[in-house]
């Protein structure tokens, strides 16, 4: 069974989450914590145990619990996020994950990297150069994971916030992308679905188990992805997240999702 982390969303991120590339709208509240319940039961009947860890206020972005680590069967690494108010988030989760993963590692200062830039494909890890993952960041990533039999590839990714805002796997051979946000001469070999040019955000799919869940808010680009789906034998979840979406939030952001592993003393790196 998958094992999936998620956090509960403060009421600060209404007002004071970050934002790079879209224009500040209002965010409701009570709004947010309802599509966060549907978020959650999703997850369930994908068939992952959820963990479900309490909000923090004075985390605004807490939520987005994917950028705090990147969770492999081997070894979770505890990233350091490119901007200074999130700095504080892998620390916050460390606890969770040592329940979880006996081998902590972070990265550290000059590197940047935050997890909704590593996008996981096999043993291959695409990391995207982006406003919030730097090369020091990712050079430090694939010194980690090196010898765990990982490949680090470095993907630009100039158009939106993530690598995962522009491109995810649907399966090992088949990728979700808007080739308009990033370059994807590194996929060279995959098939590549693209989006609906109407639908910019809707390339960010959540795989869990043989399900994955989609975005409600992207309709052309869904019905895409579910005849890619059930032509490969899987499910289909639709969520909505609108309001998440107002904070640049994608379905992967706000969810750590790994294999289940033996609970051991696993400590907190420093």
């Amino acid at each position: 069974m998958s094992l999936v982390i998620v956090r509960r969303p403060a009421a600060s991120l209404a007002t004071a989450c970050e934002l790079t590339f879209m224009e500040r709208a209002r965010i409701e509240v009570d709004v947010l914590q309802r599509q966060h319940a549907a978020y959650r039961e999703a997850l369930a009947q994908a068939g992952a145990e959820v963990i479900a860890l309490d909000a923090i206020e004075s985390l605004p972005d807490s939520v987005f619990v994917e950028d705090a680590a990147v969770v492999l069967d081997e070894i979770a690494i505890l990233t350091r996020p490119g901007t200074p108010s999130r700095e504080p988030e892998p620390d916050a989760i460390a606890d969770a994950l040592a329940m979880h993963r006996r081998d902590l590692a972070r990265i550290a200062a000059p590197g940047t990297l935050e997890g909704g830039d590593v996008l996981r494909v096999g043993r291959t890890l695409y990391v995207g150069l982006t406003t919030r993952t730097n090369r020091a960041g990712i050079e430090q990533l694939a010194a980690l994971v090196q010898p765990h039999g990982y490949t680090v590839i470095a993907v630009d990714t100039p158009g939106s916030l993530h690598l995962k805002t522009a491109c995810t796997a649907l399966d090992d051979q088949t990728l979700l992308a808007n080739p308009a946000w990033v370059d994807l001469a590194p996929f060279a070999g995959f098939r590549i679905l693209a989006v609906d040019p109407d639908e910019p955000f809707a390339s960010n799919v959540l795989p869990v188990g043989d399900a994955r869940i989609v975005n409600a808010a992207f309709p052309r680009t869904r019905s895409l992805v579910e005849t890619h789906c059930a032509a490969a034998g899987l499910r289909t979840i639709a969520v909505d997240i609108g309001e998440f979406g107002k904070a640049e939030a994608g379905l992967t952001c706000m969810s750590l999702v790994f294999k289940g592993a033996s609970s051991g003393s696993g400590s907190r790196p420093g």
